[in-house]
């Protein structure tokens, strides 16, 4: 089994980068899916968020409001650190289980947005960083996602630089290209990926 961590800045276009993984036979781990999951309502890790941010951050039927609570912890790094305290474990968790049931030759594709900024770049044999210049990332959060550019250039603040994530990159794809050019890149990485899997055994 390959363990290989996924990530990239808001906006670079991980998402489709892990879902041509997919195609190609990767097992896919998502932890913003997952992230999801284990604060879902009548969870513990719900119940922990609310008693943290209080019942505001919840929507009338008593789901989590996202967008709230968007807004309350990406304006506040001390509020962000406590929401992650309590969701990155669970979430480790999980993801712990899932990988555990990859058969053995398995390329194993954990999607991790905070990778870079939690130091979790040693959890895996190798790390690929989907790369896209700042400009192309504000122009998909507002055009393709609605947010505001300052809600966009703030979500972007509060992750790692392009810099930094480029530093711990095995292999980096570049984002800043058509469909087709993605496709192509996507596919050697696929080959590199698997003929590092057979070398594992």
């Amino acid at each position: 089994m390959l363990k290989v961590g996924l990530t990239g800045g808001i906006g670079a276009g991980k998402s489709e980068v892990s879902r041509l993984l997919v195609e190609h036979g990767a097992v896919l781990i998502d932890a913003d899916r997952i992230a999801r999951e284990v604060v879902a309502p009548g969870t513990p890790g719900l119940a922990a968020v609310v008693e943290a941010f209080g019942p505001e951050i919840l929507t009338e039927d008593g789901s989590l409001d996202r967008p709230r609570l968007g807004s309350v912890v990406f304006a506040d790094p001390e509020k962000l650190a406590l929401l992650n305290s309590i969701v990155h474990p669970l979430v480790g968790a999980r993801s712990r289980e899932l990988e555990s049931a990859a058969s053995a030759g398995s390329v194993v594709l954990h999607d991790v947005p905070l990778l870079t900024e939690n130091g979790l770049a040693p959890l895996y044999d190798l790390v690929v960083v989907v790369d896209a210049s700042p400009g192309t990332q504000l122009d998909r959060l507002v055009r393709l996602r609605g947010m505001t550019g300052d809600d966009a250039r703030a979500r972007m603040a509060a992750q790692a630089s392009r810099e930094q994530r480029r530093e711990i990159a095995d292999i980096v794809i570049d984002n800043d290209v058509p469909l087709d050019a993605l496709r192509k890149r996507v596919t050697e990485v696929w080959a590199e990926l698997t003929r590092r899997a057979r070398e594992q055994g």
